[in-house]
């Protein structure tokens, strides 16, 4: 098993510098990844100066290129596994929401949670299902005051 020397879960802010090579390498993968298909091969350059295929697959690939796209525009990036559990401060950041409104809605059973001892726990997974609800339902009562706006003529 392959053991990470970084947590992926701690953003990771781009310097000036590594924002100029994200760009470049950007610039040069984006016209790549509309012509990938199941894998993609690279060369990794070894520093006795030669050069070593390694072959990813397309869906990392295209993590790879939306990593270099956010790094290229100066972002914060972090990267965060489906099944990783989050605290409540955690999650609210996610949600971009105050710690306190998270708590009422795991007391509420909207989100799903646990303890671990004294501390809540909520999967990452629980969270962007309850965005991913939360901007449905967001989307189709804006669609509701559009329609009702038009039927009153107030557009």
């Amino acid at each position: 098993m392959l053991t990470l020397t970084f947590d992926p879960r701690e953003p990771v802010a781009p310097s000036d510098a590594d924002a100029l090579v994200a760009r470049e390498c950007t610039s040069l993968l984006v016209s790549k990844l509309a012509k990938a298909n199941g894998t993609v091969q690279l060369l990794v350059g070894e520093q006795d100066g030669s050069n070593k295929p390694i072959t990813i697959p397309t869906a990392a690939f295209r993590l790879l290129v939306g990593i270099l796209t956010e790094m290229a525009n100066g972002h914060a990036i972090r990267l965060i596994p489906h099944h990783a559990e989050l605290t409540t401060q955690e999650a609210a950041e996610l949600l971009n929401v105050s710690r306190p409104y998270v708590v009422r809605l795991l007391d509420d059973g909207r989100i799903p949670s646990h303890r671990v001892g004294t501390h809540r726990r909520v999967l990452f997974k629980d969270v962007m299902t309850y965005k991913e609800a939360h901007r449905r339902a967001r989307t189709a009562s804006l669609d509701r005051l559009s329609a009702l706006d038009q039927e009153l003529g107030l557009t």
